[in-house]
């Protein structure tokens, strides 16, 4: 069984926490965010929300289909905050079935410097005690989503790896993912696999062609992951999960009548190496910025 910790009076990793997150892959902190900065984050993304134009463009997310990952509203979103849809969002004609507030995948990638309110909640001091304190010596955020899970159709995330589309040499992200609302196995609450990233290696690497306009998965290791022994990760309002990039993990298709809201920051290690192929680029004039900026 994972351990939870009571992080309301949070004040940096625990040698217990690291024994958990070295033995299971993932720390469960409960508490971590207070439920007032769980409904501003909430708020604010409600109000980018409404100033979206769907005409603009509508670019599907799914993690079953790497459609979108040829997609250049995707491939260039690094450096941008951009919106995707549910699978199954839109009709056969390609019309929306729902209001966008409900229709909406996620939003990404870079909420957290280009947006005040994602920027303080990403930079919290908790997050980057979290960081180090796990043993990250240049802690960068790379990368933020919103997730909605809509009612009735958010989408299944299948069993992955973040390393495998984060990469660093030697391996050094990690994902905190943030339940804005309740998390449960009824709407589609994480799954994960304890111990798991101690059994194989990353088994997928997600780069770019050389050419920087399209996407393809290598396989790097054929062992399978043991998802007969996964386990909910239940997740109340802020309770944070911490998970590295080996954590294999998956979330399924939500069927209820209650979104599951869910904010994620990646942050790597700036004194690892971030290979040129990875799909994630920045320009010169958006550097990576630590927790200080």
């Amino acid at each position: 069984m994972i351990p939870r910790f009571d992080a309301s009076n949070f004040d940096g990793i625990t040698s217990e926490m690291q024994e958990a997150f070295d033995c299971n892959g993932v720390l469960v902190l409960d508490g971590l965010v207070s439920a007032e900065m769980c409904d501003r984050l909430k708020t604010r993304m409600a109000e980018m929300v409404d100033s979206f134009d769907t005409r603009e463009h509508r670019s599907v997310f799914s993690s079953t289909s790497e459609a979108h990952a040829q997609d250049l509203y995707f491939l260039e979103s690094g450096h941008e905050i951009r919106f995707f849809m549910e699978e199954e969002a839109f009709d056969k004609a390609g019309k929306l079935t729902k209001p966008l507030p409900l229709a909406l995948n996620k939003v990404g990638h870079a909420m957290h410097d280009l947006d005040d309110t994602f920027s303080r909640f990403a930079r919290q001091k908790a997050f980057r005690l979290i960081c180090e304190g796990l043993g990250q010596k240049k802690p960068l955020p790379l990368q933020s989503m919103y997730i909605f899970k809509q009612p009735h159709i958010g989408g299944e995330v299948v069993c992955h790896q973040d390393a495998t589309y984060l990469r660093t040499e030697p391996e050094a992200c990690l994902g905190l993912w943030v339940a804005i609302e309740d998390a449960t196995t009824e709407n589609g609450c994480l799954w994960g696999i304890p111990g798991g990233h101690k059994t194989g290696g990353v088994r997928e690497a997600f780069r770019r062609t050389p050419d920087g306009d399209a996407t393809f998965t290598e396989t790097l290791e054929e062992t399978p992951f043991d998802e007969d022994n996964k386990v909910p990760l239940e997740a109340p309002m802020g309770t944070v999960l911490v998970f590295g990039g080996k954590f294999p993990h998956m979330s399924s298709a939500n069927r209820s009548d209650k979104s599951r809201h869910a904010y994620t920051l990646h942050v790597i290690d700036g004194a690892a190496h971030y290979p040129a192929d990875n799909w994630l680029r920045r320009p010169d004039h958006l550097p990576l910025k630590g927790f200080d900026a």
